[in-house]
C-alpha cells in the first residue's frame, strides 16, 4: 500500500488493541490516521457522513462534462434540457 494512494479501512479496537476489519497490507511505519466513531445508532450516520466526505474530496459535485463530440451513440430517450 503506497502512501500516495489513501484508503478508508473499518476497524473496531477489542479492548487492548485496534484491530482491522479487512485485510490490508501496509509498509512498515506507515502514518495512519485513527477516527473513532461513537457507539450506537449513531453509527451509521457517522459512517454515511465519512463517506459523504470522502466522495466530496473525490468529485467536486459537478460531474464529468464530456464534449458532445466523444459521445459514440446518442441516446434516443435523453431529453436534453
Amino acid at each position: 500500500m503506497s502512501a500516495n494512494n489513501p484508503i478508508s479501512i473499518p476497524a473496531h479496537f477489542d479492548g487492548e488493541q485496534i484491530l482491522l476489519d479487512e485485510p490490508v497490507e501496509l509498509e512498515r511505519n506507515a502514518r495512519l490516521i485513527v477516527t473513532v466513531l461513537p457507539n450506537g445508532d449513531a453509527d451509521r450516520d457517522a459512517w454515511l457522513r465519512l463517506s459523504a466526505n470522502q466522495l466530496n474530496a473525490a468529485y467536486d459535485g459537478d460531474g464529468d462534462d464530456y464534449p458532445l463530440d466523444s459521445i459514440k451513440e446518442m441516446n434516443p430517450d435523453y431529453e436534453r434540457s
